[in-house]
């Protein structure tokens, strides 16, 4: 009995002593620290593993399906729930990949198969970098692709960006029904 008292003591200490992680208990967004001085911007290399999932959704395409799997920085979706705002600073990464698939016991099934390309999103409420044809309506704009996963290729955000997401304007240029953790679950 006095052990397991003991051990009752112990766990309390520590759930007492427990402090959210800084990715739990985000109250700042560090996407510009993947910015240099002129505004390119770099693909964050851990985004699997620090960022938050936000959705996934499929694409079909006569040329090939792919599967689109967005993650954003830590605390971004709780700060767009609370807000109905992305916050400044915060950093979309959009992953799309090819998909295969094959019917299976559980029936016609896909998946990703190869990554084609990452596109990266940081949000910009301050307009930092006027003079950069990547950063503009409130973003910046980069694209990587697979081949040279860690050479920026976009040259004009208006030219190489927008084309996709001009439907999604009034959304603040982001396409909110792919993100089901964005709304609010009351």
């Amino acid at each position: 009995m006095a052990r397991h008292i003991t051990y009752a003591i112990l766990a309390l200490g520590a759930l007492a002593a427990y402090q959210p992680s800084s990715s739990q208990n985000a109250k700042h967004f560090d996407g510009f620290k993947l910015v240099d001085k002129d505004g390119n911007i770099s693909k964050p290399v851990d985004f699997r593993d620090r960022y938050e999932f936000l959705g996934a959704y499929t694409v079909l395409d006569p040329k090939g399906d792919q599967l689109h799997v967005t993650y954003a920085s830590p605390g971004t979706a709780a700060y767009y729930r609370k807000t109905g705002k992305f916050p400044d600073g915060a950093v979309m990464v959009k992953e799309v990949s090819t998909m295969d698939h094959a019917h299976l016991t559980t029936g016609d099934s896909h998946w990703a198969s190869k990554v084609q390309v990452w596109f990266v999103r940081i949000k910009d409420t301050k307009h930092r970098f006027p003079n950069n044809k990547l950063w503009g309506d409130g973003w910046g704009w980069a694209l990587f692709k697979a081949g040279d996963p860690d050479k920026q290729v976009a040259t004009d955000f208006k030219t190489d960006c927008l084309g996709c997401h001009t439907p999604a304007q009034s959304t603040d240029w982001t396409y909110l029904q792919g993100y089901p953790v964005l709304r609010s679950s009351k």
